[in-house]
């Protein structure tokens, strides 16, 4: 599937940060914030490929380089991991403001330990992933080890990481040492991966991660995978472990664009999400697709309206039905029912309009499980005629419509 691909800038503390926005050809399953390891930029190759799989998977992705890196102002020397944490909420807040804001936090090295941090600032977050995370910030102090005491001492020293030179200043490393229970105060579902080659970051690293957060949390090994994900292959197999993972999380969580005034109960608002036939619906505390099956141009994210229609009158059913056999202590253990729409010539409409003559029927099959008897039987369905939806739809319907504004 190809995707498409957008330059993006926004800003974040007073710098102009560089992005790449992917997505996929037709409406996305979710958006996903990526962070990358520490020094690397937006376009370091795991993030890439990982990000490229993701799209073709369904998923939007965003990824850009932390300030004073790669294209994004600013200068890396006064930069720190809080500051890291402050430009992923940064992009979160444009995301929200002109796309949709981000379900899925990723993070690999250092910025997998970032997204932790992170989480908890961006309310719509469902689920996060990391990707040979340390547990702790100052891990990363370990790749210029040899510098530190001279850090402390002078307040900065020039280091060489992944053989290019960076300044780190004594605010670099008291801001890392700075303890917090960001893993343990994690409120959405943890997906942990690293290698047990990793010679980078030890896989002990995982284990505390994992031991620090709560369920519900998941732990994959990436096996002969090294730290950089240099293979694509590692890169593929783990934008394909995040996508089935986090399917019970993010497509449960469809995001829905804010609408100006609350929805009270008892009303439904429906909004454009792309300029197909998806459609996110709104009440005041549930939020789902509507679409058109792909044959139909649309994207099949949803049912389609005559689908919400038959869904209402078989859960009024269902519910009329439960209610009725627990009032009268009926041994009705479990009811299905399974319904249809189809449009056919009304026996009397030989000399009806055009217009009228066609006759919407709605079938409605229920099956009854338990010990019933017949008597029983012929009056639960007898009940099913009195659900409301079922009044509601073979009344008289007058639908009223006017402009808003």
């Amino acid at each position: 599937m190809a995707g498409k691909r957008a330059k993006i800038t926004f800003q974040s503390g007073g710098n102009i940060l560089a992005g790449m926005l992917e997505t996929p050809e037709h409406a996305a399953r979710g958006y996903a914030l990526f962070a990358h390891c520490f020094t690397c930029g937006k376009d370091v190759a795991a993030a890439s490929r990982i990000s490229r799989a993701l799209v073709n998977i369904g998923f939007a992705v965003f990824r850009f380089d932390f300030t004073g890196l790669g294209g994004s102002d600013g200068d890396f020397a006064n930069t720190n991991f809080s500051s890291n944490v402050d430009d992923l909420v940064s992009a979160a807040d444009f995301l929200r403001e002109n796309y949709e804001a981000p379900l899925l936090l990723i993070g690999h090295s250092l910025g997998g330990r970032a997204v932790l941090s992170a989480a908890h600032r961006i309310p719509e977050i469902s689920a996060v992933a990391t990707i040979g995370a340390p547990a702790d910030a100052e891990h990363v102090a370990k790749q210029f080890a040899a510098h530190v005491e001279a850090i402390d001492a002078t307040g900065e020293a020039e280091v060489s990481l992944a053989g290019r030179p960076f300044t780190i200043k004594k605010q670099f490393l008291d801001d890392i040492r700075e303890e917090n229970d960001d893993i343990e105060s994690l409120r959405v579902p943890l997906l942990v991966m690293h290698s047990p080659i990793d010679n980078i970051v030890s896989i002990r690293e995982a284990e505390k991660i994992y031991l620090r957060a709560k369920h519900p949390k998941s732990f994959v090994t990436l096996d002969t995978a090294d730290h950089l994900l240099t293979n694509k292959d590692d890169a593929t197999y783990v934008a394909e472990l995040i996508a089935a993972w986090s399917h019970r999380y993010i497509d449960k969580a469809a995001p829905v664009k804010e609408a100006k005034e609350g929805v009270k109960r008892g009303e439904v608002l429906v909004h454009e999400h792309n300029k197909q036939f998806t459609r996110t619906i709104q009440t005041d505390h549930h939020q789902w697709f509507a679409d058109e099956p792909v044959d139909y141009s649309g994207d099949n994210l949803g049912p389609d309206p005559y689908e919400h229609v038959l869904a209402g009158l078989g859960a009024c059913t269902s519910m009329t039905l439960r209610m009725y056999a627990n009032r009268k202590k009926l041994n009705l253990d479990d009811v299905k029912v399974t319904l249809s729409h189809s449009r056919q010539h009304g026996d009397d409409c030989e000399h009806c309009d055009e217009d009228h003559a066609k006759v919407e029927v709605l079938a409605r099959e229920i099956e009854l499980f338990g010990d019933l008897t017949d008597e029983e039987r012929q009056r639960l369905l007898e009940i099913a005629d009195k659900c409301p939806v079922h009044k509601t739809l073979e009344g008289k319907v007058v639908i009223t419509t006017k402009l808003k504004g």
